[in-house]
């Protein structure tokens, strides 16, 4: 089996205090982007935040769903600015692959927390969800500072949470299911907001 990542140090070790000295002797088996090889876990979280985007990333969990690690760790691939949990405070961590590690976590109780917290950040609150009346994620210009919301697993957002949203907005299907799931719905969100914001790419 090939090993992931990269074996100790070879030569003379850096002096730069971002290298973390038990990496550099043991090697680097972590699933970290090769830039960010021998580096102490601070280290590569600073640097992240130098270049984080402008949105953030939230999912409700009033029933513990398995899915909020894989929309986590997506957040991790596009560097949202930060995750925000809704509900529960414990969630499951295992589809995250340690990526949670790496960004910052805010939680809020209620719908209403969250309401408020963004208000205060100047964030415009984007449930995505496939609902009556939503519009199509593909032709919405998604503002540069929000906040992507989505629901649990079945269910999608809470009423409570649609009503906070200043837009819903679904993606286009063309087979017969009628959804896709959480975790590839938020990352074709979150890379829908790339292709405008990083890519300059207006909606058509």
């Amino acid at each position: 089996m090939t090993e992931v990542g990269v074996g100790p140090w070879e030569g003379e070790w850096p002096t730069d205090e971002r290298f973390d000295p038990e990496l550099l002797r043991d090697g680097d088996r972590r699933n970290v982007a090769d830039r960010y090889r021998y580096w102490r876990m601070s280290a590569i979280v600073a640097d992240l935040d130098d270049h984080r985007h402008d949105f953030h990333v939230a999912v409700e969990n009033w029933g513990h769903d398995f899915n909020i690690g894989s929309v986590i760790r997506t957040a991790n691939a596009f560097n949202a600015k930060a995750f925000h949990i809704v509900g529960k405070r414990r969630w499951n961590r295992r589809g995250a692959m340690v990526t949670d590690r790496y960004q910052h976590e805010f939680h809020h109780p209620r719908v209403e927390d969250l309401v408020e917290w963004a208000a205060a950040e100047g964030l415009v609150l984007v449930g995505v969800d496939n609902l009556p009346g939503s519009l199509p994620i593909e032709t919405y210009d998604l503002p540069r500072r929000c906040v992507l919301v989505f629901g649990q697993e079945g269910p999608g957002l809470s009423e409570p949470m649609r009503a906070a949203c200043e837009v819903v907005l679904h993606i286009e299907q063309f087979g017969s299911t009628r959804s896709i799931n959480a975790g590839a719905a938020a990352a074709i969100a979150m890379h829908a907001w790339v292709r405008r914001h990083v890519f300059g790419q207006p909606a058509t």
